[in-house]
């Protein structure tokens, strides 16, 4: 049976590896975002990949008023509807400490903006009675830490938003997968000091493919986060404060 993916923020470096894996394997694409030029070229590199339709379709996490039009979109294609979310937007922690107001959009970006589209996309999704949801966290929204506790929080609330959804839509045989990356080289990770662990975004598609096809809840991006994040979450209070991680 044929398969559709949604891709919201599908300019993002982990969105356009995954694009192209299933472009490699025949899947239609509806490529979301913001920047329709850079979306253009993409559906172009998809289709020339083999994919059986790639469009780029204008997205916004910040203008909910439009996600209508792109759900109506999905209602023209048969077969198995899938949609995975790359939204998201992490300022400096510094630059949210000098303006409070940077809050409401990392937040929108990160966690309202993407829920409130698949809040709104679940009945379809239940209609259908299959396909995948993959939404893409971060480590970061393990353990809120003084360096990006705003965005740690906005990803905190994406997954516990997406565990609700997986009980909600998982009874009508769709399946929900929490794609935890650690640290990526991205656009959102250039210029910051040395991460541990990085990995790529060929590896997080590569993980997420594997995810969807084994039906895993959660998944970590790359495996060695999961054990680090224990570790990290069971570092009692008193002595996580006085640490600078």
């Amino acid at each position: 049976m044929s398969e559709t993916w949604i891709l919201l923020g599908a300019t993002s470096s982990m969105a356009r590896a995954l694009a192209r894996a299933l472009a490699d394997r025949g899947d239609g694409l509806l490529l979301a975002g913001r920047d329709m030029d850079d979306l253009r070229v993409l559906a172009a590199d998809c289709t020339l990949r083999g994919a059986r339709f790639a469009e780029a379709v204008a997205f916004d996490a910040r203008k909910p008023e439009r996600f209508a039009d792109l759900i109506a979109r999905t209602q023209a294609d048969d077969g198995v509807l899938n949609a995975a979310v790359f939204v998201g937007s992490m300022p400096d922690q510094a630059d949210i400490d000098a303006d409070p107001a940077l809050i409401d959009g990392t937040v929108t970006d990160s966690f309202t903006g993407p829920a409130r589209f698949l809040q709104m996309l679940a009945p379809v999704l239940e209609e259908h009675g299959a396909g995948t949801v993959v939404g893409v966290g971060s480590v970061a929204g393990d353990r809120g830490r003084i360096g990006n506790y705003v965005y740690g929080a906005a990803k905190a609330g994406f997954h516990t938003y997406l565990s609700g959804l997986r009980n909600r839509l998982g009874r009508r045989g769709v399946h929900v997968v929490t794609v935890k990356p650690g640290p990526v080289d991205t656009a959102m990770t250039w210029g910051l000091p040395s991460l541990p662990f990085m990995t790529t975004p060929e590896a997080v598609a590569h993980d997420i493919l594997r995810a969807v096809k084994t039906r895993r809840n959660v998944v970590y991006s790359a495996k060695i986060w999961r054990l680090i994040m224990l570790v990290i979450r069971l570092i009692p209070e008193p002595v996580f404060k006085k640490l600078s991680i």
